[in-house]
């Protein structure tokens, strides 16, 4: 499906859906984040990466975007977050579009979800580098593969990756087909926030990150 008739479909499915909450990071100071957002990472202290807003001319819903514009480290098990406890999510589906800018170690990047703190919630990646969509959690810093797709052949530039979490499944959906389903399990049981995540040295720009909690 065309990046225009993607970006349509989840702005028409986000005002038809109850509850939804949508960050499309238009309006801010570039450098800055929105309000409630924080960035931490889960295996290393300082420095975090750093996570603006930017204006990106490309972005589905140009021009604000969320990027990570500097990892600030070269560490390969340091997962980089930029997350909000503004939405309580156990439930139901978030999407983001998602550009992968840099890396040679990762690429890409997603969404994370039953986010309990730095060390504690479920992640779904896009990764152009390896080709492929993958779902883990991430317990106690120690992150878990779930499952993976095979290779996935993409052109750059953005996509977009939706994940829908239904009692004891997990889907993850990109540029608008369904990839990948996982067992949930209990691994992660209670509500958290949601948000973004890298690994390592992917840089990555995000736009229209989208929440619906069932």
């Amino acid at each position: 499906m065309q990046m225009s008739m993607l970006t349509v479909s989840v702005v028409l499915w986000a005002a038809q859906a109850g509850g939804a909450r949508s960050w499309d990071f238009e309006g801010l100071t570039e450098g800055t984040l929105p309000d409630g957002w924080k960035v931490e990472a889960t295996g290393q202290d300082t420095p975090t990466a750093k996570w603006q807003a930017v204006q990106d001319p490309t972005a589905p819903l140009a021009p604000g975007a969320l990027q990570l514009a500097a990892t600030n480290h070269t560490e390969r098990g340091v997962f980089n977050l930029c997350w909000t406890d503004a939405v309580t999510f156990s439930e139901g589906e978030i999407a983001v579009f998602l550009k992968a800018n840099s890396g040679q170690i990762d690429q890409g990047g997603g969404p994370i979800w039953r986010v309990q703190d730095r060390n504690n919630y479920y992640i779904s990646r896009y990764n152009p580098l390896e080709k492929n969509v993958s779902i883990y959690y991430t317990k106690d810093g120690r992150r878990v593969m779930l499952g993976y797709t095979g290779t996935i052949e993409l052109p750059d530039g953005w996509h977009l990756l939706k994940i829908s979490h239904r009692g004891q499944r997990i889907r993850a959906y990109l540029d608008g087909d369904m990839k990948l389903m996982v067992n949930a399990g209990d691994y992660l049981p209670e509500p958290g926030g949601v948000g973004l995540w890298t690994k390592a040295d992917a840089a990555t720009t995000f736009d229209n990150f989208t929440v619906i909690p069932r």
